[in-house]
């Protein structure tokens, strides 16, 4: 089990519930994020859980801020066993209501954010001879929706990413997983971008309707890494529309044009 974690996005949502799920498991954890006041709330929960804990602002736009971290988390530990690449963004509209701007902000921090901290990290999970790397993609990533391409896009590039990583760092003898939630009660309708007032009352209602928390999702994470498996569906719905696109291409994408009829009905 690892004991030396390092979250993105841990502040809240999914990567509060990552950190605490580690911590309940006997992890100390490094928790990086934008938010102070949250990741100091989230720090306290930490710490009484009996394990030792620090919060660093951290914006994983910044090759400077990431390096910032990375020299903080070398004073505290030699080593580090995990890195989970959580923080992210989200975003929502159709390709000609998404700009350019849009996509470069999301693409930013969801793809560039990951590969910037994995970079920099790498010494320190190299270090430990065992080290893990936890990559929070979506399912959006592996069965795209409608009017998210920016989204869409990002999280597919995480998945690509991490794929290239299990390869390549097998001789560093660094394991590496994928984790891929579809909708989820947690705070990501704050983050949402779009040039369409609807879509984030759309995203909203999605998450609210979501039967899975982000516990649920973290319990997901935790058993996944431990059995060292690459990718982690968190939704039995998900992971049945993955299986149909794979064996079933044409009826999933028939599938899929019903649904998108369907969401442009929720953001009217």
């Amino acid at each position: 089990m690892q004991k030396r974690v390092v979250v993105t996005g841990g502040a809240s949502g999914l990567g509060r519930a990552l950190a605490l799920r580690w911590a309940k498991a006997g992890a100390d954890v490094v928790i990086a994020d934008i938010h102070a006041e949250r990741g100091e709330q989230v720090l306290a929960e930490l710490k009484t859980l009996g394990v030792q804990a620090w919060y660093v602002h951290c914006d994983i736009r910044s090759d400077a801020e990431v390096k910032a971290l990375t020299e903080r988390v070398g004073e505290i530990w030699p080593s580090v066993d995990l890195l989970i690449n959580n923080a992210g963004v989200a975003t929502a509209g159709s390709l000609l209501e998404e700009d350019i701007e849009q996509w470069a902000w999301v693409l930013d921090i969801n793809v560039l954010g990951a590969v910037r901290m994995t970079r920099a990290m790498l010494p320190l999970l190299k270090a430990q001879d065992g080290g893990y790397l936890l990559n929070v993609a979506s399912q959006a990533g592996i069965t795209a929706a409608p009017v998210m391409a920016s989204y869409n896009a990002s999280k597919a590039a995480i998945v690509s990413f991490s794929e290239t990583m299990r390869l390549e760092l097998i001789d560093a003898r660094i394991g590496v997983s994928v984790l891929c939630p579809g909708f989820f009660k947690t705070n990501l309708d704050e983050s949402v971008r779009s040039a369409n007032p609807a879509m984030k009352g759309v995203v909203t209602r999605l998450l609210d309707k979501a039967q899975v928390n982000a516990d649920d999702v973290a319990n997901c994470a935790f058993d996944g890494v431990q059995a060292k498996r690459f990718m982690l569906l968190s939704h039995k719905e998900g992971a049945k529309a993955y299986r149909i696109k794979r064996w079933f291409p044409q009826y999933y994408l028939k599938m899929m044009a019903d649904h998108t009829k369907r969401l442009r009905k929720m953001g009217q």
